[in-house]
């Protein structure tokens, strides 16, 4: 039985506790997150030479300046690279598993755009050598299930939204906003978008899942999720 108490009880740090010369997805914001006692919610590509890195976006412009695709890029060429104008780089996923060291917990989005495959069995790997509390989160099943069946009891996240201005089809808009392939993923919790929220398949699945709200950026909110959602992943306030 997988223990998701810490899913429940600890406020979770959107892409670290960042700000204040801290970018988003650096070490020094999961440094500080881990020093307040909060979760750790990030992002992970891989880079063209099989590194798994930490980086929200598909392209480099809006962190660094620099115009780069993370999927076509050695890490090399990604690691000369700075965050927001400051001396910190885009690290490795073991670098900041390594700097965190299991203090808090993590949920890590696995940004896939493809099949299931490369990105996946590599994060395994990575993740049966971690001894601290985590999870794997993503907005396609499909990426979950590879975890379902190879590594079960690897706690897992189905995120979720409306899916509005998203370059996918009326259906799958349809059957991902209202949950139905989690049977599929086969998902420990469910992180939803709070702006989304309130919504009738995520209420249903409350009855027995943990209800992520993401992200929490303001008192509104904050009041949403309270009513809505079990626990949060937050920015910019102070849960």
């Amino acid at each position: 039985m997988h223990d998701t108490r810490w899913l429940y009880e600890t406020p979770i740090a959107h892409r670290g506790l960042h700000g204040e010369g801290k970018p988003e997805n650096s070490i020094p914001a999961f440094l500080a997150a881990a020093d307040h006692h909060y979760g750790i919610e990030l992002d992970v590509r891989l880079t063209q030479d099989g590194e798994i890195v930490v980086f929200h976006d598909a392209g480099t412009h809006r962190m660094t300046g620099q115009h780069h695709l993370v999927k076509d890029a050695t890490f090399s060429a990604l690691r000369a690279l700075r965050l927001s104008g400051t001396p910190y780089t885009i690290p490795r996923l073991t670098e900041v598993l390594d700097a965190v060291h299991g203090r808090v917990p993590i949920v890590i989005e696995i940004k896939n755009t493809g099949r299931a495959g490369k990105l996946e069995e590599t994060l395994l790997t990575v993740l049966q050598n971690y001894d601290g509390a985590f999870a794997v989160a993503s907005f396609d099943p499909f990426s979950l299930q590879y975890f379902k069946k190879n590594s079960p009891e690897m706690l897992r996240g189905q995120i979720a939204s409306q899916f509005k201005g998203e370059t996918l089809s009326g259906a799958a808009k349809f059957m991902l906003r209202n949950l139905l392939l989690n049977s599929v993923s086969a998902p420990d919790f469910i992180s939803y978008n709070i702006h989304d929220l309130p919504n009738k398949s995520v209420a249903q699945a409350r009855k027995t899942l943990c209800v992520l709200g993401w992200v929490v950026r303001n008192a509104r909110d904050l009041q949403i999720a309270k009513k809505y959602c079990d626990n949060i992943i937050f920015e910019n306030i102070t849960p």
